[in-house]
């Protein structure tokens, strides 16, 4: 799957959505909550999954970026864009499964 946008709308895109820090994001995957949601055949979530190759593209500099690693920061930003247009639930962000799978793709819709 190669996206039809270019690495700078990519790029931009990254940087508006995913807004976790490495450490954070690294630090929030070892936790119940992380663990508890999405969907799971081997044990471990997609997005749970997806957050330990967002913490390696976060360390990499931009122009050593390999081009499965482009493909992927589409995908995460398609999936928080859906994600978030769905909407969280009406109380308790903070605590909901919604915070919690947008939060194992980089994404933390509180900040």
């Amino acid at each position: 799957m190669s996206s039809s946008k270019s690495r700078d709308q990519i790029w931009d895109e990254w940087r508006n959505l995913v807004n976790m820090a490495p450490k954070e994001l690294e630090e929030f995957l070892e936790t119940e909550e992380s663990k508890s949601v999405g969907d799971s055949e081997s044990g471990e979530s997609t997005g749970h999954a997806s957050g330990r190759r967002i913490v390696k593209i976060l360390r990499t500099n931009k122009d050593d970026l390999s081009e499965d690693q482009w493909d992927h920061m589409a995908k995460v930003t398609g999936y928080i864009k859906r994600h978030t247009a769905q909407g969280g639930p009406d109380e308790d962000v903070k605590h909901s499964d919604w915070r919690y799978s947008l939060m194992n793709w980089g994404h933390d819709p509180l900040k």
